[in-house]
């Protein structure tokens, strides 16, 4: 893998807005794990391994069983393993992760509503847009898992 120009260093005050969106939405309204697990699912669509690793190694600290954190992937083959919020959470997070094939249509919409508050359902999408957009640093800065420094 090869370096690339630290996009933290040379933008910081750009990256430091995304770095406080992410600080609210730790306070938000929503579940930290809820959160967790949607950066989880975006970063796996966008195929990001530095924010795969952390956070699964995030979820796994949290108390998620090693069990329900293989099955994100396929959440929608997992049964009674994730709610039915954190279902309509996933589902989402995929609607607008590939909003370019999706353009959210109005029956996703309305099936996520119906798990969240107006103010859940806005944090919800900032953090699934936040997640996206830190997808895009991370993967062409080429930002290094965990795993893979260890």
């Amino acid at each position: 893998m090869s370096n690339r120009i630290d996009l933290y260093q040379n933008a910081t005050a750009a990256y430091d807005g995304l770095l406080a969106v992410n600080r609210h939405l730790k306070q938000c309204s929503l579940p930290a794990d809820l959160v967790e697990l949607v950066f989880l699912r975006v970063s796996l669509i966008n195929g990001c391994a530095y924010c795969i690793d952390k956070h699964s190694r995030d979820l796994l600290k949290s108390g998620m069983t090693i069990d329900k954190l293989v099955l994100v992937p396929v959440w929608h083959e997992a049964g009674h393993l994730f709610t039915p919020r954190e279902q309509a959470a996933l589902a989402w997070s995929e609607v607008v992760t590939r909003i370019g094939e999706t353009a959210a249509p109005d029956a996703d919409y309305q099936a996520v509503i119906q798990h969240f508050t107006p103010e859940e359902y806005s944090e919800l999408t900032v953090a699934i847009a936040l997640m996206n957009a830190m997808n895009r640093l991370a993967i062409p800065g080429r930002m290094r898992p965990q795993a893979a420094r260890a």
